[in-house]
């Protein structure tokens, strides 16, 4: 199969990068020419893309918003819904489907990519905009991926029509914290849009590329061996954390990724909302209440208050209308202003608060019934989940340079240095943790200077704390086509170009096995644990699982119980756990399926098999069972069929 794809790869013209962000999706390429020259530095161009921005008016912009709107039967005539390459478009996507949605919110769709990694809906249903009234259409987070997807691929075919994008090396990027169930799902959607030769890119990883391709061979002068750079995307709707470490093969500078943090729904729009209900507060103290319909419009006009407040420190004041409803749609409407003041506390301290290394997200307690929406961060302090994931991965280094980030022998005080920063009243105990000697940041968030700041001086102080030297801050980057640049550049990659990051898979994964014990009333068997993909594991290799035989039922429903671990790093296939911290090990959607029974088997049979395990090109799980006796195989792939696992039996 591997080497099909180089061959098919080897044929395309173009390598696309697709940035399929949560609030904007960017499509990026370079032209594949000398493939024999390794050293050559590709150029990676940015698609301007083709959209609607109001009814009748077209503009090709860098970005395509990643918002969908289902607008009313009666709501706009055809001839105002023209694109370049079609006369009835699919959907409104892009800058139209946020300008409408912003006046009509019930109608919009956003954060579909927050949802297509859910995995508390079916994520094929459609349900979007989720609380809308019936008379709104729905659509389910796939078919809005795909609808985002085709509009990139007409964009491009219209621009390109000599190369198609189904026939080109298509890389889309896809949050570092993704399991295996999410990245299937973004492939499944590429493919039913006609992408042939596609990859998927963690979006730090395309970040660091875009780097690296920005500085040419001058990127080796800004790390050395033993550097550890802590790669942090804030994006419109997630966090995402990365650690990659400098080191050395054959004398050369080489990149490995060594952690990901986990998927944090936390980002820009948290942001905007928290804006948009302090504006409500402020109408409240007036004596004027809005409505929530209201709150959701308001946001949408927060998103570009904010954006302007935050690159203009001049700009004081952007005015806010707040829509109404009514035959006295004029005198009805609110308006009120949002400052830089409001936006810097609420931001800042509220998102970017200082905090010791040792502060960690609050996890509140929850109420018994709560709304089936997105499984947001609880805690909004971002450094708070870095200090989180810098301490859970305090021993992520490899050997060869554990010294970098060695204690300090000589006792000190680790929070002198933090007096007179805000919340630094107390001196909490100090906590291990893997200190950067790096930083680089991406997302459209971190393109204000005074949240990069201080994001920045936090982390600083972190290091001071515990003697190490501050972090270098790495630039050079364009926040918003970063990762869709690097993607592109990864495609160079893969054709033998360029500076390879090292990395594989981000976690262990495990599969659940029930013990063989006496029935104890009210006891259900206690579950074991055994490793079946270990850590760093290589997209598109094969591990046999070095274990004893076990038991495989077949003919009957059962369920397959997945784990994962971002932190047991020495766990090679075949490891068994009989009992693990709680923190080790993260429960993953169980699979349920009934297993096909073959010639000479009989149901509920329990065949006695050994496990072999693959990482796919897409970075999805596939276990393999192979019977002792006669070698007949079943197979689970570990991708979301929401109820029900994909299997296949070979005799």
């Amino acid at each position: 199969m591997e080497n099909q794809e180089q061959t098919q790869q080897g044929n395309t013209k173009f390598s696309v990068g697709i940035d399929l962000g949560t609030t904007h999706c960017v499509l990026s390429y370079t032209e594949n020419t000398d493939q024999n020259d390794p050293s050559a530095q590709p150029e990676v161009k940015v698609l301007p893309i083709a959209q609607l921005t109001a009814p009748g008016t077209v503009e090709s912009k860098d970005q395509l918003g990643s918002f969908l709107y289902q607008p009313h039967e009666h709501e706009m005539n055809p001839a105002s819904r023209v694109l370049p390459w079609s006369t009835e478009p699919t959907a409104l996507v892009g800058a139209i489907a946020r300008n409408l949605g912003s006046k009509t919110p019930i109608r919009l769709v956003a954060s579909a990519k927050s949802w297509l990694c859910h995995g508390g809906v079916n994520r094929r249903d459609a349900f979007l905009p989720a609380g809308s009234p019936e008379d709104v259409d729905k659509v389910s987070p796939l078919r809005t991926t795909e609808l985002y997807l085709e509009h990139l691929k007409q964009a491009w075919d219209h621009t390109h029509p000599e190369s198609p994008l189904s026939e080109q090396d298509v890389t889309i990027t896809v949050p570092a914290s993704f399991d295996p169930a999410a990245r299937d799902l973004t492939a499944e959607a590429a493919r039913n849009v006609g992408f042939a030769h596609l990859t998927l890119l963690e979006e730090p990883q395309a970040a660091l590329y875009s780097w690296i391709n920005n500085n040419g061979d001058a990127w080796r002068d800004q790390v050395t061996v033993g550097d550890i750079v802590l790669v942090v995307d804030v994006g419109g709707g997630t966090t995402d954390l990365s650690l990659v470490e400098v080191t050395e093969d054959e004398g050369n500078l080489s990149l490995n990724r060594i952690a990901v943090g986990e998927h944090i729904l936390l980002g820009g729009d948290n942001m905007d909302l928290a804006l948009a209900y302090r504006l409500k507060m402020k109408l409240a103290q007036q004596g004027k209440e809005l409505a929530p319909w209201q709150v959701q419009a308001m946001t949408h006009a927060c998103r570009d208050a904010k954006e302007a407040l935050l690159n203009d420190a001049e700009l004081q004041s952007v005015p806010i209308v707040v829509p109404s409803r009514g035959s006295k749609l004029l005198g009805a409407t609110l308006k009120t202003e949002l400052t830089q003041q409001e936006v810097q506390q609420t931001l800042v301290d509220g998102f970017f608060p200082s905090i010791h290394v040792s502060e960690h997200p609050v996890q509140k307690p929850r109420g018994a019934l709560t709304q089936m929406g997105l499984p947001y961060a609880q805690d909004a302090g971002i450094t708070r989940h870095i200090a989180a994931f810098l301490t859970k991965q305090a021993n992520a280094l490899s050997g060869e340079n554990d010294h970098v980030n060695q204690p300090a022998a000589q006792a000190f005080d680790p929070f002198a240095n933090m007096a007179g920063m805000p919340g630094m009243e107390s001196a909490p105990v100090a906590q291990d943790f893997i200190k950067p000697t790096a930083i680089l940041f991406n997302g459209g968030v971190l393109k204000s200077q005074l949240l990069a700041d201080r994001l920045r001086n936090t982390i600083n102080a972190w290091l001071t704390t515990a003697e190490q030297a501050q972090a270098k801050s790495l630039s050079g980057l364009d926040l918003d086509l970063a990762v869709a640049s690097g993607a592109a550049y990864y495609g160079c990659v893969r054709h033998g170009q360029g500076v390879r990051i090292r990395g594989g898979i981000a976690s262990s994964y495990y599969v659940g096995i029930e013990s063989s014990m006496p029935a104890i009333p009210g006891m259900a068997p206690p579950l074991e644990a055994l490793c079946i993909a270990p850590f760093g594991m290589e997209e598109g290799s094969v591990a046999q699982v070095p274990s004893q035989e076990f038991g495989l039922v077949i003919g009957q429903p059962v369920h397959f119980q997945f784990f994962g671990s971002t932190t047991r790093r020495d766990d090679e296939a075949g490891t068994h756990l009989d009992h693990w911290a709680p923190s080790d090990l993260e429960e993953l959607p169980e699979i349920q399926v009934t297993l096909p029974v073959s010639e000479g088997r009989r149901e509920g049979e329990v065949v006695p098999v050994t496990l072999v395990s693959r990482v796919t090109e897409l970075g999805t799980l596939y276990l393999e069972a192979i019977a002792t006796d006669n070698g007949q195989k079943w197979h689970v792939e570990f991708d979301v069929r929401e109820d029900t696992a994909s299997n296949d039996l070979t005799v």
